[in-house]
């Protein structure tokens, strides 16, 4: 399956806006060179604009926001992974500070995505608010 991303890059460590159309294989490989580098921001869909996914991430902590539209978007409620009031991830090239309640411990993060890219609906994944 093919699937639309844009993601930072793993050797500037700057947000390529570039739409690469590719497997779920090579997506995971980006993921994976982001997640060793200690964190980066990424923007997923399948073949339709929406719904889009966005992950930004560091270390051991990561957000989910999706474009449920051209208008409306959401957070994923968090797992709990995080007790801290606030968090702070990398969104597109700059850092943003989200409450702590709306972490998702990275692995985790990542296994949603992957659901979300084989189908799976929002309201499968966990609970939004919307933004």
């Amino acid at each position: 399956m093919d699937v639309a991303w844009s993601a930072t890059s793993p050797e500037s460590g700057r947000f390529d806006a570039l739409v690469t159309r590719s497997s779920v294989e090579i997506l995971n490989d980006r993921f994976a060179a982001l997640r060793a580098r200690g964190g980066g921001y990424l923007e997923v869909r399948r073949a339709e604009d929406y719904p889009a996914l966005t992950l930004g991430f560091r270390g051991s902590v990561a957000v989910i926001e999706a474009f449920v539209s051209q208008e409306a978007m959401a957070i994923l409620v968090g797992d709990g992974s995080h007790q801290g009031d606030l968090v702070e991830v990398p969104i597109m090239d700059e850092d943003a500070v989200f409450s702590g309640p709306t972490a998702i411990e990275t692995g985790r993060a990542w296994r949603l995505v992957q659901d979300f890219l084989s189908g799976r609906d929002l309201g499968e994944l966990g609970e939004w608010f919307s933004l």
